[in-house]
């Protein structure tokens, strides 16, 4: 049995929040004007994401986000609802794509597509903690 077993083409997810202030690209680094920063935009896209999938994985399974291709092509200001909307347009393997939609209340701000990769926590976190150790082992 395969840890994406339970996903399928045409799950959808969504994900929103009204930007503040925390959320604009002078505070997170990533611009001067006070607008809803691209890589917030994309935060709100893997939380769509995992709406989508993560609570039909099995125990002991999580999905990284391991590719992104997104447009951010209209400004948001503070005080503005967005909304992130993914689709499941296929599963590969471990690897589970969507196509990405982002839209304030006026108008689409963002679209694109994403990749997740699902994958056993414990392994992974094995392969995390031989990185660490080689890192403290250099030091």
């Amino acid at each position: 049995m395969s840890a994406t077993d339970a996903l399928k083409p045409g799950l959808t997810g969504a994900a929103e929040l009204v930007v503040g202030e925390e959320h604009t690209a002078p505070r997170v680094g990533s611009g001067r004007v006070h607008v809803l920063a691209t890589p917030v935009m994309i935060n709100l896209i893997e939380a769509a994401a995992l709406a989508a999938i993560e609570h039909l994985l099995p125990a002991g399974h999580q999905s990284l986000g391991t590719r992104l291709d997104v447009r951010h092509f209209a400004a948001t200001p503070v005080g503005m609802r967005v909304r992130a909307e993914v689709e499941v347009t296929a599963i590969e393997g471990r690897t589970v794509k969507f196509r990405v939609s982002v839209a304030d209340e006026k108008e689409p701000i963002g679209d694109g597509m994403h990749e997740r990769m699902v994958v056993n926590v414990a392994r992974f976190d094995v392969r995390v903690q031989d990185k660490v150790a080689m890192l403290r082992a250099r030091r």
